[in-house]
This record gives C-alpha cells, sequence and structure tokens, in this order.
C-alpha cells in the first residue's frame, strides 16, 4: 500500500489544515518573532493556493534553522499528528504488512512518526536545500531520488494506492500514477471519523518535548499571541507573590490569580520524624520545576530541596533552599543524608519530568538514607504552555508554567511507609523499596510504571544519551518484575 499521508492519516485534511504544523516549527525552532511572522503570513498562503501557500509555510518556518538541531520530527510533531489521526484511516492503513507513507511535507517533519508509529516501510517527503548547515527555506525542485526509487519498486509490485480529494497534484504524478491501483477517499465520510484514541496508538507516547499543549491552529495561535503579554505579567507576579511572601498569605493571593491546587492529605497523620536530629524525607513523581514548592506551600512548612540539572536563574528565585546533586551516587548519598539532619526534605526519584500518565523508573537512592519516607502524588493541568522541556532553556519552564491562565496542581500526599515496608527498619532492599514507592503514586494517580530513566527520555527528545527500545511491551514494566 501506498497512501498519502496527509489525505489518508488526518482527520483535517484540508489545504489549510498544515498551518499548525509549521507553527509548532516556527515556534520551537524559531522562536516567538517568527511564528508571529508565520500567523502574519496566514492570509497569503490562504489566497494563493495549496501549492505556493505551502512553499511560503515552509520558508518561514525553516529558513536560517540548524539542520543539525533540529529534531521536530521525533520529538514534537509526532504528538500533534497523532491527535489528529483518524481511526478509520489509521486501521485501514495498519491492515497492509508492508506500506510507504508519502507527503507533500518537507520529510524532516514526517519521517520519524511515520516509521516510529506507523511502521512503514519507507517514507517519501521534499527534501529542503541545505547551505552550510542551515535551511534555506526552499524545497528541492528537482526529482528527488527517493521518489526516482518508489517508482521503480511500484512498476514492479501489485500496489495499492490512497489518496484523498486534497492529495497534492505533485504526488499523484510522480507517485500515485504508477501504482495498479488507486482508490480515492471520500471527504465527506472523513468528517465523521473519530480520532484515534489513545489506548490504540501502535506505541504508547511517553516522551514529547514542546511548549505548546494545545493545537496551534490560527485562531488558537491568535489567542495565545493575544494573551502572551498578559500571561508574562501575570507570571512574574506570581512568581514574585511566591518568594516574597509567607505560605498562607501566598496561597491565598494566587488562587486569586487564577492558580488552583488541589490537595489531599491521609487524616490524623502527623509527618514529623520519629529519629532524633532527622527530617522527613518525602519521594514524589517529577512534573515541573515547581513540584518541591507546591509540597512546601500544601504543608505550609519549609522544605528543602534537592535537583539534578536546575539552572542558576531558578535556583536563585527559587522560595525554597535547594541543593544540586552532582550524579555520583555515594557523594550524594551523603549530601542527602546532609539536608535530613537539617529538616525535611523533597526528592524526586524519577531524575526528569514526565508529561504523560506514566511513571519513570524511581532511583534507589532515597531508600538508602531514611526510613521516614513520605510519598507524594502529584499530577498538573494546563491549557496552554508547558513547564518542562528537555531541549529548550530550562530557566524559562517555571515562567512559562505561571504564564498559563488557569494551571492547575493536584498534590495527594499519602501515608507515611511503615517500618516493615523500608529498607534500614524492614529489611527490604532499596530496589524493592523505590519500586514500591513508585507503585504507589502510580496507584494513587491511576498512572503506569515503566523502567524508563532520564537517559532514555533525552535519547528520544535530544539524541544525546542512551537508546530507546520501539516495542510496546519493552515500554510498560509492572515494578514486580524490575
Amino acid at each position: 500500500m501506498v497512501f498519502d499521508f496527509e489525505a489518508t492519516l488526518l482527520k483535517s485534511s484540508a489545504p489549510d489544515s498544515l498551518f499548525p504544523y509549521f507553527m509548532i516549527v516556527a515556534f520551537e525552532a524559531g522562536g516567538l518573532l517568527r511564528a508571529l511572522f508565520l500567523l502574519l503570513s496566514y492570509p497569503l498562503v490562504c489566497l494563493v493556493g495549496k501549492e505556493l501557500g505551502l512553499k511560503i509555510m515552509v520558508f518561514v518556518s525553516f529558513f536560517g534553522i540548524r539542520k543539525d538541531r533540529l529534531r521536530i520530527g521525533t520529538a514534537i510533531l509526532p504528538k500533534f499528528f497523532l491527535e489528529d489521526v483518524g481511526y478509520e484511516g489509521f486501521d485501514l492503513v495498519m491492515r497492509c504488512d508492508k506500506k510507504i507513507g508519502v507527503s507533500c511535507l518537507p520529510k524532516i517533519m514526517v519521517e520519524g512518526f511515520l516509521k516510529e508509529y506507523i511502521g512503514v516501510e519507507d517514507a517519501v517527503g521534499r527534501d529542503l536545500k541545505v547551505a552550510y548547515g542551515f535551511f534555506v527555506g526552499l524545497i528541492e525542485e528537482k526529482e528527488e531520488a527517493g521518489f526516482t526509487c518508489l517508482k521503480e519498486l511500484l512498476a514492479e509490485k501489485n500496489s495499492v494506492g490512497i489518496i484523498g480529494c486534497c492529495s497534492s497534484n505533485l504526488l499523484y504524478q510522480q507517485v500515485f500514477q504508477h501504482c495498479k491501483a488507486v482508490y480515492s477517499l471520500d471527504e465527506t465520510e472523513k468528517r465523521n471519523w473519530k480520532i484515534l484514541p489513545r489506548e490504540a496508538y501502535p506505541k504508547p507516547l511517553i516522551f514529547h518535548d514542546s511548549r505548546l499543549v494545545f493545537r496551534p491552529t490560527a485562531f488558537a495561535a491568535i489567542s495565545m499571541f493575544m494573551w502572551l503579554p498578559f500571561g508574562l505579567c501575570l507570571s512574574i507576579i506570581r512568581m514574585a507573590v511566591g518568594i516574597a511572601l509567607p505560605s498562607n498569605l501566598s496561597c491565598l493571593i494566587l488562587a486569586l490569580t487564577g492558580t488552583i491546587t488541589i490537595i489531599s492529605k491521609p487524616k490524623h497523620t502527623t509527618f514529623t520524624s520519629t529519629t532524633k536530629n532527622r527530617g522527613v524525607l518525602y519521594v514524589c513523581n517529577h512534573r515541573t520545576l515547581l513540584d518541591p514548592v507546591y509540597i512546601s506551600l500544601s504543608l505550609m512548612k519549609p522544605l528543602s530541596a534537592v535537583t539534578y540539572s536546575m539552572s542558576r536563574f531558578n535556583e536563585i528565585i527559587s522560595p525554597i533552599r535547594t541543593v544540586r546533586l552532582t550524579r555520583d551516587r555515594e557523594r550524594d548519598r551523603k549530601i542527602v543524608e546532609k539536608m535530613l539532619s537539617q529538616g525535611d526534605l523533597v526528592v524526586c526519584p524519577e531524575g526528569t519530568t514526565c508529561r504523560e500518565p506514566y511513571l519513570l523508573r524511581f532511583s534507589p537512592l532515597f531508600a538508602e538514607v531514611t526510613d521516614e519516607i513520605v510519598p507524594v502524588a502529584i499530577n498538573m493541568q494546563t491549557s496552554m504552555f508547558y513547564g518542562s522541556t528537555a531541549t529548550g532553556l530550562k530557566c524559562l519552564d517555571p515562567i512559562f508554567h505561571l504564564a498559563n491562565p488557569s494551571p492547575i496542581y493536584f498534590i495527594k500526599i499519602l501515608e507515611k511507609l511503615q517500618d516493615s515496608e523500608t529498607h534500614m527498619g524492614g529489611g527490604r532492599s532499596k530496589f524493592e523499596v523505590a519500586n514500591h514507592v513508585q507503585s504507589e503514586i502510580a496507584r494513587a494517580l491511576g498512572f503506569e510504571c515503566t523502567h524508563l530513566t532520564r537517559k532514555d527520555k533525552y535519547m528520544a527528545l535530544a539524541g544525546n544519551d542512551g537508546t530507546v527500545n520501539t516495542t510496546k511491551n519493552q515500554y510498560l514494566l509492572h515494578t514486580s518484575n524490575f
């Protein structure tokens, strides 16, 4: 099967439906000014027709972007493609063992998604011109080698092509006319397609990296740019309130500005250490840099936090004390022990944030240093920006999170571990304790446990450390099998 990616898989295949994907490229790779310029060019894109409009969007989005650092097609766009895939088209394509995806989009945008999530033999798209390692924003006009090889393959096989009424004439001339049979999808039926549900994804979407929560259509992008000046001011006010005022007062003012914090605690439980001169260790999953701050606010008492790769700017503005770990196990153990001797402490054993309803593997370091362990389950919801990133500027994480109109934080403080459930008091191995805490937090949130680590995340999103298996069964692993 040879299929037109946009016409066969995506539910929104109108000529202007490709704009959100270029807006994502412009925003993530080029910044706010480039995204604004693309938005201003949108009326022209709609007027000049699909082919010329596509070239305009390619030029605005890619001009001057460094090629070797662009991971939009593997780290960012797959999430937005999956949220636009029609279940009926997906079911049709996945019934074939051998399939080739063809797109009018630049190959760098679609190849990663088609190979990783659809399992195509090959992805055929347009190449972009590159000069001195930078995109010049122009599409290669010459007939590409990929199209030539594909036509030779189709001439030898009994191939079936699937197109839609919005399919590019150029694609049809270069590819689909060489198929033995070509079927066209009815656009009126596509309007009734269902969006592919998350449980039907060919592999779980665990890692993705974009500041944008929403699909940036033209109207949504206009709304974002109209909100940004207010959001920036609101973010600064919220940070100033959190830094300058005591917890009880800052919580009230933050609530008046639109931040919502939902707190759940066990009844008739006091979180105090039974060991003299030792604090309580709060162990939480990691959603944003603000997790320890929200735990401190929910408990109405000062806490300290240990961090791995927090920016100096965030350390300076943090309303609670932070100490940086070294990733040397012995040195880090001594740091945590010293911090506990000075008071209560928060640690995030995942070592990095995870946006989706999954928990990464917990480092067992926390189980070695104390028996006074309180698990804390954290979740959050935002409508416009994510407050975490793997490849962007981490110093902007709290600014983006607090710039949301009404960010919601869920804090659920669980029961303190019994002595029999700990390493030092109960004789359980540190790995058993770490897996037990992970499973308790996952159960409280309705999340799934994985064996993936920080290295796996950064390999998937930044390509700089470790490898990630692509089999769904290898992504999900119950803690009892660790």
